[in-house]
């Protein structure tokens, strides 16, 4: 479709291969807007055969309505050429101008407008309305529509197809075994303003939902991989996620099964140690993570450092926080006996008095997140299976998983790594943590938190910006 307007205000030949070629860099644009969770729209502006500046959908990530791809590359097409006005250029964009780009396209004095495909409900070159075509504008840009219009509905028609499955996925029918957290038990959480991402079609998931946060540009040159522990869940990295992010970095927490607002079994004996690996080894397969900085303390640690060897390439540096490596050869620690002796005797202990107990720095209201997850004792089977899945013995469940993760890390890990310990844990402190660090090839001194206790997490900032520095510019492998 074309829209007769006046003539270019510069003489050269319009080429259909040209407006080919051109709309494929805006089509490449288009699809970094789709990596970044944007509607997948791109746009280039050329002058005199070459591209001056580029732009693609971003009101998502820059919370700004008129971040749309046209605007962002008449923006930058006005620096590169000290004018607002952009005579004898053209723009390309995948999507049909909205009213208020065909508007800024117009004050731009563009000279020509060459678009994908068509919008039905709100294109203004045509489909919806015709700006272009109002005579009493004292400025006529020229307008072709259809260039390239397949690939670029294509492109329009994936993103919304994946949207619509994910919310097929955050609808999915819950298990009769299984219970799920109100979502308005998640409402205004302090510090935790991020969305909820599920998956329930992981073979081993069997039609339980898991929840996880994915955060940051999918692009990104370093992933970073935060598992938690128990009676934890995501909430425990929400001092870390803004260090990352700020970063251009790219994070990824999951709520394990049992907790957080993934789905939660309703019997304890549904928990065991190689089916909570094996779900997290598939989440990871399913994203497709690579560059990865692995995260992990507690529970985090006794599944996700078994994880790495399944798929070393895919990994690249280690963060690792009061945790351990239960492998069943060496007793466990007399504090976490302890702990599990506790559990056993109150398996309803209170998740909010245990945080602020052994971390006072934190508000009432952070310490009550924590419990958002179980509404009562129902929801707690997680809470209750874990501690005595432990592996203790040479022939339980995990023990000998945990004697190769070992091998592993003495032996073929290459990656960079960086080990915090919060020095007043009583359950995995510093000599359980520096019996770890002898089995890390290359793991250097500790960072000590003297003031932190076993979610060393909650004093995660300090930690998250080390990381950064000895992580963060980690090459993969």
């Amino acid at each position: 479709m074309t829209t007769a307007g006046q003539p270019l205000d510069h003489p050269a030949a319009i080429d259909a291969a040209d407006d080919a070629a051109f709309m494929r860099l805006a089509l490449e644009e288009a699809r970094a807007a789709a990596l970044a969770g944007e509607v997948p729209v791109g746009a280039v502006i050329v002058r005199d055969g070459k591209v001056i500046a580029t732009g693609r959908n971003a009101p998502i990530t820059g919370h700004d309505p008129t971040a749309h791809a046209e605007i962002a590359a008449l923006r930058s097409a006005a620096q590169q050429l000290g004018n607002y006005r952009l005579d004898g250029c053209t723009l390309y964009v995948t999507l049909e101008p909205c009213a208020m780009c065909a508007g800024a396209m117009l004050h731009a004095r563009l000279a020509r407008v060459a678009y994908g495909a068509a919008d039905s409900k709100t294109g203004a070159a045509g489909s919806v309305l015709d700006l272009f075509a109002q005579r009493q504008i004292n400025h006529q840009t020229q307008v072709q529509g259809g260039v390239l219009a397949g690939e670029c509905a294509d492109v329009l028609q994936a993103f919304f197809k994946s949207r619509r499955s994910e919310a097929r996925t955050a609808n999915q029918p819950l298990r009769e075994d299984a219970l799920r957290t109100p979502d308005k038990r998640f409402d205004n959480l302090p510090g935790y303003p991020w969305s909820p991402n599920y998956v329930s079609d992981l073979p081993s998931l069997a039609g339980l939902r898991m929840h996880y946060l994915d955060e940051g540009p999918r692009e990104a040159p370093v992933t970073w991989l935060c598992l938690h522990g128990n009676p934890a869940w995501s909430y425990l990295y929400r001092k870390m996620i803004p260090v990352f992010t700020a970063a251009g970095h790219r994070v990824v927490a999951p709520d394990l099964i049992g907790f957080g607002r993934s789905d939660k079994p309703k019997k304890d004996t549904a928990h065991a140690f190689a089916w909570h690996r094996q779900v997290l080894l598939e989440l990871i397969e399913a994203l497709d993570l690579g560059r990865v900085n692995l995260v992990v303390q507690d529970w985090g640690g006794l599944l996700g450092l078994t994880l790495p060897m399944a798929a070393p390439g895919r990994y690249q540096g280690l963060l690792v926080m009061n945790t351990m490596l239960a492998t069943g050869d060496e007793p466990l620690s007399p504090g976490f006996v302890a702990w599990r002796e506790m559990c056993a005797a109150k398996p309803e202990f209170d998740i909010a008095r245990l945080f602020a107990r052994g971390n006072p720095q934190m508000t009432d209201a952070e310490c009550a997140a924590y419990m958002a997850p179980f509404p009562d004792r129902g929801y707690r089977a997680a809470t209750r299976a874990f501690p005595p899945m432990v592996p203790e013995a040479a022939s339980d469940d995990g023990a000998a998983i945990s004697r190769e993760a070992r091998q592993f890390w003495q032996t073929a890990w290459r990656g960079r790594s960086l080990m915090a310990i919060g020095a007043q844990d009583p359950v995995l402190g510093t000599s359980v943590m520096e019996a770890l660090r002898a089995q890390i090839a290359g793991c250097p001194a500790p960072l000590v938190l003297p003031d932190a206790g076993h979610f060393v997490q909650e004093h995660g900032e300090a930690i998250a910006h080390e990381a950064l520095v000895r992580l963060g510019d980690t090459p993969a492998p």
